[in-house]
């Protein structure tokens, strides 16, 4: 998917730039869906978010000279994406954030750095690595120290049970929107396009979900709602989605999915500086483990 040949000692930097890009721009996104928690259905939410994404996905892609027909075969492709990434993805780990802490939430969904390497091999016949499994583990292990705290009033039940198996859910449709992406690529099917598309389906698809489980339509106008469904559209979406399917194409599917490791410390930096995070020692050796985690997986993609 990417139609331009770099010179070789730019393709590192590139990749650096990609993945710090990624890293950042997801990691806001945790603090700007705080302010979509209104009486606005977090579903009917998501269907505006790519209501707003998905036609400035498709500019950006004309604009870069893309063409924007495909055949069949691709849509059925771009659906796939539209479903796993943008639509059962967000449908999953909205409702578990219900029954489960975000600290719970945020190690669940870092695994994809492990689901990655299992669903790479069985789809993409990509050798497993013992790097990437132990960085992706340290990763995992690293994200559960920092949110030890969390973890003191969780309790088991059936809706705590419940929102494992939705979070679950959703870290492997992600996982397999990253296999479905790479495929796409290896096909030579250009990001941005493909990205537009998906997103197109994933409104569609999430619209359909709100209207046939019976949720209202209904918008928030205030300032703080508006103006972080606009960033998550246009930041959280259009520019990292396709940085991180870029990214996902140049560097394989288990070292970029350890972006889901490393932005929610991103999250919580940000959390420090605007609603007073206070760091204990569990959390700063969970920021050792994360960051060993990364240098393996950098050193194994080198």
């Amino acid at each position: 998917m990417n139609t331009e040949a770099a010179a070789p000692g730019a393709a590192p930097l590139q990749d650096a730039a990609l993945y710090a890009a990624v890293v950042l721009m997801w990691g806001t996104t945790w603090y700007a869906i705080s302010f979509q928690v209104t009486t606005v259905s977090p579903i009917v939410s998501l269907a505006y978010r790519f209501a707003i994404a998905a036609p400035v996905m498709f500019a950006v892609a004309a604009w870069r000279g893309h063409g924007l027909g495909f055949a069949l075969r691709e849509h059925v492709t771009f659906a796939l994406l539209g479903l796993t990434l943008f639509c059962l993805n967000f449908i999953g780990i909205y409702y578990a954030a219900q029954s489960i802490t975000s600290g719970l939430l945020a190690v669940i969904f870092s695994s994809a750095a492990i689901l990655n390497t299992i669903n790479a091999a069985l789809w993409l016949k990509t050798p497993v690595l013992a790097r990437h499994v132990l960085g992706g583990l340290l990763g995992v292990v690293g994200i559960g120290l920092i949110f030890k705290p969390e973890f003191a009033a969780f309790e088991q039940g059936g809706a705590v049970l419940w929102g494992l198996g939705l979070a679950l859910a959703g870290t492997w449709c992600f996982s397999m929107a990253n296999i479905v992406s790479a495929h796409a690529q290896r096909r030579r099917v250009p990001v941005l396009p493909a990205t537009a598309w998906g997103m197109f389906y994933g409104f569609v698809m999430l619209s359909l979900f709100a209207w046939v489980s019976g949720q209202s339509f209904s918008f928030d106008s205030s300032p703080a709602y508006i103006g972080s469904l606009v960033y998550l559209a246009l930041i959280g979406s259009v520019a990292a989605a396709s940085a991180y399917l870029l990214l996902l194409g140049r560097i394989g599917p288990a070292p970029a999915a350890y972006a889901t490791v490393l932005f929610p410390v991103v999250a919580l930096m940000i959390s420090t500086l605007f609603e007073n995070y206070q760091w204990s020692w569990w959390a700063a050796a969970g920021l050792v483990l994360v960051a060993a985690g990364n240098v393996i997986i950098s050193n194994a993609r080198a």
